[in-house]
């Protein structure tokens, strides 16, 4: 199987000193955190929209997914598997939990810094939105 274009990485090989999720995996801004590791950092959202709500970035600054690269893949992979680490240590993995990545201002993104929230703890239903 062929492997989508995807152009060249215009993304920061490193943190960001102004981006206020930067300054949040390194200590500079306080953060109640819920894992930590060399490659991601996760902390509870200051604004929670379920009873369980988590950001996990990557150390590695993206603007957004779609500035995410073939050179991201490891951390875009890694992740999603401290995503399911967390939610298995919150106690939230039998219940179910939602995996939820704005991108954009339109879509909620405030934040330029690619992140992950996990959603969980209460009925999760689908779709998210009432009809």
């Amino acid at each position: 199987m062929n492997e989508p274009a995807i152009p060249p990485s215009t993304a920061s090989a490193s943190a960001d000193p102004d981006c206020i999720f930067c300054k949040i995996a390194r200590d500079e801004i306080p953060a109640k955190v819920a894992y930590a590791d060399e490659h991601v950092f996760a902390f509870h959202d200051i604004h929670p929209q379920a009873p369980v709500h988590i950001v996990l970035i990557p150390r590695v600054h993206i603007r957004d997914v779609a500035d995410a690269r073939r050179e991201h893949r490891e951390e875009l992979g890694r992740l999603l598997l401290a995503a399911a680490a967390v939610a298995r240590d919150l106690g939230i993995e039998d219940s179910g939990y939602r995996l939820v990545i704005n991108r954009g201002p339109n879509a909620g993104q405030s934040v330029d810094h690619l992140h992950v929230h996990i959603l969980g703890g209460r009925g999760m239903g689908w779709p998210p939105w009432p009809e």
